[in-house]
């Protein structure tokens, strides 16, 4: 899965948000601040159910963010990764 998230979501810890919570639901991928300072982008791997529950988790995030569009789909695999990590 690959996402597109918009709002207030850098500076608010929206990148150790995504990390606990694909880590915690088995995922592998990574997370990074999108270069234009509004968005953050997410490439995630692992089951239909799990991916649906970040999916999920990406349209609130943190309390300090504020989420205004969540844009998904699906894409080819990362290849092999072993945990979900920050990329910069």
């Amino acid at each position: 899965m690959h996402c597109i998230v918009g709002g207030r979501v850098q500076g608010v810890g929206f990148r150790a948000f995504v990390v606990s919570r694909a880590r915690a639901l088995g995922l592998v991928g990574w997370v990074r601040n999108g270069a234009d300072g509004r968005t953050v982008e997410v490439r995630a791997e692992g089951t239909p159910r799990n991916l649906d529950q970040l999916r999920d988790a990406l349209t609130s995030g943190p309390t300090t963010a504020r989420v205004q569009s969540v844009r998904c789909e699906s894409c080819t695999t990362l290849g092999p990764m072993l945990e979900f990590e920050v990329r910069r």
